[in-house]
């Protein structure tokens, strides 16, 4: 076993096993103890038929996630302000545009955590992704034009952890 698979067995034996421990409500030794087993059978299981990778159980993202998640908070606050603005204006400006963004990241999880962000961001939706390529609908022009510039794709590529 990898030094790798064996943070990422540890890690998910250790999460698999808070969240029993959280939902079950017994805390005698009899069930921790069972319940500890149970964790650590289940991911020794999926480890051995390969269903445990980076991906499932990322990590890896862990720290970077520290920086990402607050940056993304602000910017669905921001969002979310433009988009009230927008809508309570009388002259209603919505100008709804389709575009296709390009994603910079190199896996699969990483043009997933891209294309969930747009969708969490008010006014913009993630559509279709194929590959690479996420097509965006948003409902200004100017939330579309942001998406373009590119500092989301830039920063989640950052966290994915391409420089």
């Amino acid at each position: 076993m990898r030094s790798d698979t064996g943070i990422l067995f540890f890690s998910l034996s250790a999460t698999l096993f808070g969240f029993w421990l959280a939902l079950s409500g017994h805390y005698t030794s009899t069930f921790i103890t069972i319940g500890a087993i149970c964790a650590i059978l289940i991911v020794a299981f999926s480890v051995r038929i390969s269903v445990v990778d980076e991906e499932g159980h990322p990590i890896h993202l862990v720290f970077r996630a520290l920086t990402y998640w607050p940056w993304l908070i602000w910017e669905i606050a921001k969002s979310a302000f433009d988009v009230t603005r927008i809508t309570l204006d009388p002259r209603l400006p919505v100008s709804p545009t389709m575009v296709k963004i390009n994603a910079l990241q190199r896996t699969g999880l990483g043009v997933s955590i891209f294309a969930n962000s747009i969708t969490l961001t008010p006014g913009t939706i993630s559509v279709d992704v194929v590959g690479g390529e996420i097509l965006v609908h948003a409902l200004s022009k100017s939330g579309a034009e942001d998406l373009q510039e590119g500092a989301m794709n830039r920063r989640v590529a950052r966290f994915e952890g391409r420089s």
